[in-house]
């Protein structure tokens, strides 16, 4: 049966938005889903609703160290040796606190880890598998807190600013290729891990219409998906700034 379905990989599968791009493509079709996380009981379950809404998918979880390199070379050729991946979404993250990361530099290496040198890692391994097969899609959820660095949340928006360099140098390799590279740039959106911003009264993006719009950039291997799109002129506008009016702002 999985011979004839789409391959799907998703990373840091029971994250608010991986999940609701999972939801999202099934929705579209079955698919021989694979589902990576570091939670076996998380990922059994999302397993168990995701069959449920489409009993013809073939979805498998793996459990696997993000830190690891050797660990995730074996995930990522063990997926691999059933067949070729066409689309992989990397969405795994943390919201770090800036305040005690000024406090604690344990905290600015585990978010560095987590946010930048994990998803690397995974897109790396991948996109090796994709360009021997000549075809695939690796999608990596970055934030427009990559963008500019701001006073509240610089060791975030660094670690994300990361996967942005890393993302354009990808896409500079495989320019003319049939790999794609999507750099995904969500901005504030209704998620667990941002009801901080939440109860403070931000006006947050509805999860399922993000996963929508990260779903289609994929299917059209869109180079830089901001979503909403709205956020692809705010942030236009903040990196633009001069310094002397972006330094009186409290963002």
């Amino acid at each position: 049966m999985s011979a004839s379905l789409k391959k799907i990989v998703i990373v840091g599968a029971t994250s608010a938005l991986a999940e609701q791009c999972a939801r999202y493509w099934l929705t579209q079709s079955a698919a021989d889903m694979s589902l990576v996380g570091r939670d076996a009981g998380k990922l059994d379950m999302l397993a168990a609703d995701l069959k449920v809404r489409n009993p013809a998918a073939r979805i498998q979880t793996h459990v696997v160290d993000f830190q690891d390199p050797a660990a995730i070379e074996q995930l990522v050729a063990q997926i691999g040796a059933t067949g070729a991946v066409d689309d992989v979404l990397i969405a795994h993250g943390n919201l770090p606190d800036q305040t005690a990361c000024q406090a604690q530099l344990a905290l600015i290496q585990d978010a560095i880890a987590v946010n930048a040198t994990s998803p690397v890692m995974f897109a790396e391994a991948f996109v090796r598998q994709m360009v021997a097969a000549g075809k695939g899609t690796v999608g990596i959820i970055g934030s427009v807190a990559g963008d500019r660095g701001r006073k509240s949340n610089y060791v975030y928006g660094a670690a994300k600013g990361l996967v942005t360099r890393y993302a354009e140098g990808l896409q500079h390799r495989l320019a003319g290729s049939n790999v794609k590279v999507v750099l995904i740039e969500p901005g504030p959106t209704d998620t667990p891990m941002t009801a901080h911003l939440k109860a403070a009264g931000a006006k947050l993006a509805d999860a399922s219409e993000v996963a929508r719009l990260i779903c289609n950039a994929m299917a059209r291997g869109q180079p830089v998906a901001y979503v909403p799109a709205k956020w692809r002129l705010i942030m236009m506008v903040i990196k633009h700034l001069p310094r002397f009016v972006f330094n009186r702002m409290d963002i």
